[in-house]
């Protein structure tokens, strides 16, 4: 099919129905809280990302069954927890938006050192986040996440800025048990690059083949826009036929939902795409960015695998236009794009 008909059957428009958060297990007896939180920073300039790292237990592996947020979208633009073998820094906090503004105050290095991968993701005043029974994130002992790196994207710093002169200690508190769990939690991120013409809607589109022997049970998705988001959804094709993971506008709350068809699988050869529509009013040419000013085309899928064995790739990324569209992809044909 050409593009326009692919835009007909596939259409971008919100589905009218209720809204639910991940269905999740009830807490544990044995769940220990662990925060994980900004140790009194006080960042001068918007848009400035910092880091703080903990290290995970050696000895034997923890399991994150869920996520408890503590910030304000007013001052957190959004916040991510990244797993990582080795942290980018061992100061305690650091500068870790190498797109966005440093700053004196800091020193700048990446979020990981080796080993990142996403655990979770929070934006416009998400609520918790418990994961279904028996799923959860296994970090430290002989897993590859020896640390866990949160990461804040300051929106807003009036508040920490003379005469207030606050301090800020927005993070998340981590759910978490010892007792091992058969199915284990996995984060894969699609996205692109790109642009978004002057007074325009733009369909910004990625897709990749899953070419690992794993089984993949997505539970919830989330979706990452700024100001020109409209909606944004993403898919699972397998022989041609387009399946919904799920489909959401990033003006609301950008937190997980449950996905649109429960019980959909992803195995070795079904393609993972998403599509961000973005509607620009503005005269200037958007950039895909890590500031306010910029936009992001981002589609999280929260999965989970019997066993131990997770993703090794974590994320799916293009172009994004002018350059990358579904129809000039080398996946159109599987993806039954005529």
């Amino acid at each position: 099919m050409g593009r326009m008909a692919t835009r007909a059957m596939i259409k971008l428009t919100l589905c009218v129905g209720i809204i639910l958060t991940v269905r999740g297990a009830p807490q544990r007896r044995d769940t220990l809280k662990i925060p994980l939180k900004m140790p009194q920073v006080s960042p001068k300039v918007k848009d400035t990302y910092l880091c703080h790292a903990i290290e995970t237990s050696q000895k034997k592996p923890t399991y994150i069954t869920g996520f408890e947020p503590d910030a304000n979208k007013d001052i957190a633009h959004h916040i991510l927890i990244y797993g990582c073998t080795t942290p980018g820094s061992r100061d305690s906090v650091w500068n870790c938006g190498e797109m966005a503004h440093t700053t004196d105050e800091y020193s700048t290095a990446g979020v990981c050192g080796s080993g990142s991968q996403i655990v979770y993701a929070w934006a416009m005043d998400a609520p918790s986040l418990t994961l279904p029974k028996d799923v959860g994130f296994k970090v430290g002992g002989d897993s590859d996440i020896k640390y866990l790196v949160l990461q804040v994207h300051y929106k807003n710093v009036d508040n920490f800025l003379p005469p207030k002169n606050e301090k800020d200690s927005s993070g998340v508190t981590l759910l978490t048990t010892s007792t091992p769990m058969p199915r284990s939690a996995g984060v894969y991120l699609l996205g692109t690059g790109g642009s978004i013409p002057p007074k325009s809607v733009e369909y910004m589109e990625t897709a990749c083949e899953l070419r690992e022997d794993i089984v993949m049970h997505p539970f919830a998705f989330r979706t990452h826009a700024h100001t020109h988001g409209e909606v944004t959804a993403g898919y699972r094709i397998r022989d041609g036929k387009w399946t919904e993971i799920g489909r959401m506008s990033p003006h609301k709350p950008q937190m997980f939902y449950n996905v649109t068809s429960p019980g959909i699988e992803v195995r070795q050869g079904d393609i993972l795409a998403a599509r961000c529509t973005m509607k620009n009013d503005e005269s200037r040419t958007i950039q895909i960015g890590a500031t306010q000013n910029d936009e992001m085309c981002n589609f999280y899928i929260m999965y989970f695998v019997d066993g131990t064995r997770t993703a090794v790739n974590h994320n799916c990324f293009t172009a994004g236009p002018p350059y990358y569209y579904w129809d000039n992809s080398p996946l159109k044909h599987k993806m039954n794009l005529k």
